[in-house]
Formats: C-alpha cells, sequence, structure tokens
C-alpha cells in the first residue's frame, strides 16, 4: 500500500468511528435509565452485544468505502460515496431519534429509510468493487434485523 491508500483508509476509519462515537454518546444519554423502562421483544439482544457488533460493522463500513475509494476514476464512485455518507447519516439519526429524542416511531420510520438505502449502497458497492459489496452484507442483515427491533418496541410500547 502507499502513502495515499494509507492515508484514504486512515480518512474512512475516523470517519467512520466518529460517527460511531458520537452515536455511542448518544445512546448512553438514555439506554440506562428509559432505554431500561420499555418492554422489549423476546428476540431482543442483551445490551452488551450491541457495543460490539456496531463497532465491527462500523469497521466494515470503512474497509467498504475505503475499498470504493481506491476505484477514484470508475463510474459511479462518487455517487456510491455519497450514498454511503447519507446512510452514515441516517445511522447517526437513528441514535439521535430513538435515544436522544425518545421518539420511538420517527426512529421506525427512519430506520426503514436506513435499510433501503444501506441496500442501494450494498448493490452499488457490489458493482464498483465485490469486496466491498460482500462487506456491506452483515450491515444490511443488521439493520434489517434493527427494523424489526425497532418495530417491536414501537409497538410493545
Amino acid at each position: 500500500m502507499n502513502r495515499r491508500s494509507v492515508l484514504g483508509l486512515i480518512f474512512w476509519l475516523v470517519l467512520c468511528l466518529a460517527v460511531l462515537a458520537v452515536g455511542g454518546a448518544v445512546t448512553a444519554t438514555s439506554v440506562g435509565t428509559w432505554y431500561q423502562d420499555l418492554q422489549k421483544p423476546a428476540f431482543n439482544p442483551p445490551n452488551w452485544v450491541f457495543g460490539p457488533v456496531w463497532t465491527a460493522l462500523f469497521l466494515l463500513m470503512a474497509i467498504a468505502a475505503w475499498r470504493v475509494w481506491l476505484r477514484a476514476g470508475a463510474s459511479n464512485v462518487n455517487t456510491a460515496l455519497a450514498v454511503f455518507c447519507v446512510q452514515l447519516a441516517l445511522n447517526l439519526g437513528w441514535s439521535f431519534l430513538f435515544f436522544g429524542l425518545q421518539r420511538i416511531g420517527l426512529a421506525l420510520v427512519e430506520v426503514v429509510l436506513l435499510l433501503l438505502v444501506v441496500a442501494a449502497n450494498t448493490v452499488i458497492f457490489w458493482r464498483i468493487d465485490r469486496p466491498a459489496g460482500v462487506l456491506f452484507v452483515p450491515y444490511v442483515l443488521w439493520v434489517a434485523y434493527a427494523t424489526l427491533l425497532t418495530a417491536a418496541v414501537w409497538r410493545l410500547n
């Protein structure tokens, strides 16, 4: 890897981990209080699962974005990275809506939109760089699960 490649990887890692950190900080404001009092479905995992899963997913996302970024000049790279940034913003937005504002219904609408954008991002990445698309598959699956979980929490509360 050359210097440009390493710096690019660092950029995508810092961007994704910064979004993860902000989302985690917002989540921390009510995960130990308000969230504890919510009714949750039987398929809700223990709280300790979320941190490691989201960390792994954000690392995979960063690597996927970096791989696509390395293909600069290929068709759709700019579009792919723009969609990537939109899904990052939507991901963070869910934390603000659900944990920050405690608006489960709005968070449900938002996570459905997030799922659609993440699925589109996966396809776009796949067309540019198959390994990048593959790296997004666990994220699509987890956001689909998060959508079901958000819907269940909304319905129960």
